[in-house]
């Protein structure tokens, strides 16, 4: 595995933890030359789940995007960045078990996953990212968000 700080290919497996229903194994590496430590995962490579968007067009579902999205609502939250790791795995977990039998989700199915699990983390970052994944267009329909956040409403 190349080191992504010195581009040594040299490292060794400090550990190793199976994730996602024992669908990944995610492996803690020591780079040998330069001594940085950095996590690699490994996952079985099978037919990539299609999201499908508001406008019809098909796109593979791509966890950068969910983590992007997930650390800009949580910036600075007092939320551990594992905690953030394992509700990627969880979203992507659930997004391929509701898609098994096409292999799709909507994008709309996707957004509200993970509304959801924000909702139940940290209301702050389910603000944040509601006010991005809604495009709200006025004050008035943000402030009516944070009203039924506040009456325990997140549909």
């Amino acid at each position: 595995m190349k080191c992504p700080y010195c581009g040594s290919l040299e490292d060794k497996v400090i550990d190793s933890r199976t994730l996602a229903n024992g669908e990944a194994i995610r492996r803690r590496r020591e780079c040998l030359a330069c001594g940085l430590r950095f996590t690699s995962y490994e996952r079985i490579e099978e037919k990539p789940l299609m999201v499908v968007k508001r406008d019809g067009r098909r796109e593979p579902f791509e966890r950068q995007k969910i983590e992007r999205g997930l650390v800009r609502a949580l910036e600075k939250r007092p939320v551990s960045q594992m905690s953030i790791e394992n509700l990627i795995n969880e979203i992507e977990d659930e997004a391929a078990e509701q898609a098994k039998a096409s292999n799709e989700i909507s994008s709309e199915d996707l957004g509200r996953m993970v509304l959801r699990k924000l909702y139940a983390l940290d209301k702050v970052a389910y603000i944040r990212f509601a006010s991005v994944y809604r495009k709200y267009d006025t004050l008035n329909e943000f402030i009516h968000e944070i009203e039924r956040l506040e009456k325990g409403q997140t549909e």
